[in-house]
């Protein structure tokens, strides 16, 4: 499922997390390297054309993982001190590359990124977004394609 598939099934989870990642320019990326062990890098992403995109320098580590396995969590910049207005929130999911098409050619438009350059579209496994409600309780509200969020709390 694609990103405008999941702001159309969950559009207030799905404002949330763009205003998290919107808040910060650089987040991170977790990927599996060769042996199966994580990577975990810098990226910035952009929620543009229906997709969320993940845009990589050519022969990067993290790029070099995706295209060998295209497993992916990435983790929105929690910010400054211990706040975290809004949640941690974090995005699991595949990535695939685009190397060609109207999607890149619109995605290039847009965002003029240092040419070359790697471009994966991604298809979401999980949203998930964690944070504390009247000082008392921590909620998890949890969403997978083909569910409704689930909301979990605990004291």
């Amino acid at each position: 499922m694609n990103w405008a598939a999941f702001r159309t099934a969950e559009p207030a989870l799905a404002r949330t997390v763009e205003e998290r990642f919107g808040a910060f320019t650089h987040h991170v990326l977790a990927t599996l390297r060769k042996d199966g062990s994580p990577r975990t890098s810098g990226l910035e992403v952009r929620f543009t054309g229906g997709e969320l995109w993940l845009g990589m320098m050519p022969g990067s580590l993290k790029a070099r993982d995706l295209l060998r396995d295209p497993r992916f969590t990435l983790q929105a910049n929690p910010g400054e001190g211990t706040g975290m207005g809004g949640g941690d929130v974090r995005i699991g999911g595949r990535a695939y590359e685009v190397e060609g098409g109207e999607a890149r050619t619109a995605y290039v438009k847009e965002v003029e990124p240092p040419q070359p350059f790697h471009l994966f579209r991604t298809e979401l496994t999980e949203v998930v977004r964690t944070y504390v409600e009247d000082e008392t309780y921590l909620v998890a509200q949890v969403w997978r394609p083909g569910e409704p969020v689930r909301t979990l709390k605990r004291t």
